[in-house]
């Protein structure tokens, strides 16, 4: 599919890309839903056609990365050729993902807080499960570590993996994304 193929991206889209980078950029409590709708092209009151809420537009900002991470993350391990495939597949992955939404990084560490209970119990859910996915391929790869071992390796890559918001402001995306790819296998011990 080539760029020209590609959809446009929906109202409802537009708006949870606009509301990912004022986010990131000023925090959920310093947007208003005025300016939320202004940098979008629409009034404030407008918003609420697409969404019932700015906590609303947060929740499914999050929840919906969450559920793509993780869908994306099981289709690149069934399509791996085995364990140590597996797990540079998810590196390769998180760190694409990592370097193509760094507002979004920034906006689950900063307002997590914000997000109501019910959608933060989702996003846990979801997220405990993509854990769940590169730690059952670590100790397949690894059968020395135990299940504990295994969740907190794959945090500590995922944590590292994170830090892209942060990092490689000096370097170009790609020599970032090598870097970051590369030291993550070589932490997992699956390089």
């Amino acid at each position: 599919m080539t760029a020209t193929d590609q959809a446009e991206p929906t109202r409802r889209e537009q708006i949870l890309a606009t509301a990912a980078e004022l986010f990131a950029a000023r925090g959920f409590h310093g947007v208003s839903v005025a300016d939320l709708g202004a940098a979008c092209g629409i009034t404030g009151p407008a918003l609420y056609k697409h969404f019932s809420s700015k906590q609303a537009v947060l929740a499914e900002m999050l929840v919906s990365i969450s559920e793509q991470l993780l869908a994306v993350g099981r289709a690149r391990v069934a399509a791996a050729d085995g364990p140590a495939d597996a797990v540079r597949a998810l590196v390769d992955w998180h760190v694409e993902f990592a370097l193509g939404h760094r507002p979004l990084i920034i906006v689950q560490d900063r307002d997590w807080e914000s997000l109501p209970e019910q959608a933060r119990e989702q996003v846990r859910r979801l997220q405990r499960s993509y854990v769940d996915l590169l730690a059952d391929q670590l100790r397949a790869l690894r059968p020395d570590l135990t299940k504990a071992t295994a969740h907190a390796a794959a945090q500590a890559a995922f944590g590292l993996l994170n830090s892209t918001p942060r990092a490689g402001h000096a370097i170009s995306d790609d020599a970032l994304r090598t870097l970051l790819a590369d030291m993550a296998v070589a932490a997992l011990g699956a390089g």
